[in-house]
């Protein structure tokens, strides 16, 4: 019988992550090169991930490799995966990662840009089932693999917007939530033809984490709104479900959307 901690050891398998630079997947990226993966960073801008690269390399005593990657050109994506298995020979793990919300735009539907609902949408959706795409051949040839998808709890529940107009916060555009929602709906149907190839596909779908951008006053006021009585920890909080999903130890788990979210989603 094998020890659970020995299942959740990835020593000799191969992680492709897409931006990974900073925040929630810098924190993938960690975990799980603590448990012993090779590590692929991918940005648009290969320069701008090569220090981070560097940086867990040294810090968990595993190779780490970068390729440029834009999610929303598929010859691009196409291109990016070739190098990793040309460089590395295999990937083992996939995680959908980049993507982004609002960002410095309008997200009041009504007077939101239809450029910047397209490009939400082409980021955050498109993007992870170009990357899904890619993957999946040599994955299914090689009968194994393991696809992680981020979510979002938008994608699950109507937001209430009181605490972004009491914080005077820009809220979050209602594109963000259809990608997301896409997102989950993806990776049902994705496990569905993938998982009798071996392969398991999920999704974690985060609630609020604070990455030290948002005011005082909206982490309270989100907090109040949690069972938990706050936002997701940088650095932590995440960790532990992407290392379960990408590792043996959740070898029995496939189209699963996964809430981390300190229960904001199923409280009013």
């Amino acid at each position: 019988m094998r020890k659970v901690f020995d299942m959740l050891r990835l020593d000799g398998k191969v992680a492709l992550i897409t931006g990974a630079r900073q925040g929630l997947g810098y924190d993938i990226a960690c975990a799980l090169a603590e448990a012993g993966a090779t590590i692929v960073i991918s940005s648009r801008n290969e320069e701008s991930v090569k220090s981070v690269a560097k940086e867990i390399s040294e810090a968990y005593g595993i190779k780490t490799y970068t390729v440029a990657l834009d999610q929303k050109d598929y010859l691009s994506v196409q291109n990016a995966v070739d190098y990793v298995l040309k460089t590395t020979g295999r990937i083992d793990i996939l995680v959908n990662n980049a993507g982004g919300g609002s960002g410095a735009s309008e997200g009041y539907i009504v007077d939101r840009d239809p450029l910047a609902i397209k490009n939400m949408i082409d980021i955050n959706l498109t993007g992870m089932l170009y990357c899904s795409k890619a993957v999946a051949k040599h994955m299914i040839d090689r009968g194994s693999g393991k696809i992680i998808n981020l979510g979002s709890i938008a994608g699950v529940v109507g937001r209430d917007r009181a605490m972004y107009y009491k914080a005077k916060k820009m809220q979050q555009p209602i594109d963000y939530a259809a990608a997301k929602g896409g997102v989950i709906s993806a990776t049902r149907d994705l496990a569905g033809l993938l998982s009798p190839s071996g392969i398991c596909v999920n999704s974690i779908s985060p609630g609020g984490f604070d990455k030290g951008e948002l005011s005082p006053e909206f982490v309270r006021l989100y907090s109040e709104e949690t069972p938990l009585g706050r936002m997701g920890k940088i650095g932590e909080d995440i960790k532990g479900i992407a290392l379960l999903l990408a590792s043996d130890a959740g070898n029995y788990i496939t189209g699963q959307n996964i809430l981390v979210d300190g229960g904001f989603s199923i409280w009013k």
